[in-house]
């Protein structure tokens, strides 16, 4: 089955690490990375450009396109993954080795996700182990 991991961080925090930390993290994230993709269980990864680029659509009666994401929180979803895994123990378990390889602040929400079009997935589809 195949799980998103959400990433969820304030983009103030994230945004004030300094060059060196922000490599070292994302070298820690690719080990991590790569680990996934050599069995092949990674699917596409995405960083998000920060809230302020961001465009939303309200729905209801009158649809209205407003600029920002407006949530009301401290943290905002920075990227996301898509894991092959056999069950939800290893989504978390992934889930758990990226939170190793950037340590802090932040969560990870995992959810199961339902594939609407296979043809469209970047990821091959093998069994997990």
């Amino acid at each position: 089955m195949l799980y998103a991991i959400l990433c969820y961080n304030s983009e103030d925090a994230v945004g004030a690490w300094s060059k060196e930390y922000h490599d070292e993290t994302m070298a820690k994230l690719m080990v991590v990375q790569d680990k996934l993709a050599k069995q092949g269980r990674l699917g596409p990864v995405a960083r998000l450009l920060p809230t302020t680029a961001a465009t939303t659509l309200r729905k209801g009666r009158d649809e209205l396109v407003i600029d920002g994401p407006f949530a009301e929180t401290k943290e905002q979803l920075l990227g996301f993954y898509i894991i092959d895994c056999a069950s939800l123990e290893q989504a978390i378990a992934t889930a758990k080795d990226l939170a190793k390889a950037n340590p802090g602040t932040g969560s990870y929400e995992i959810r199961p996700v339902a594939e609407l079009h296979d043809n469209r997935l970047a990821l091959e589809r093998k069994p997990a182990a």
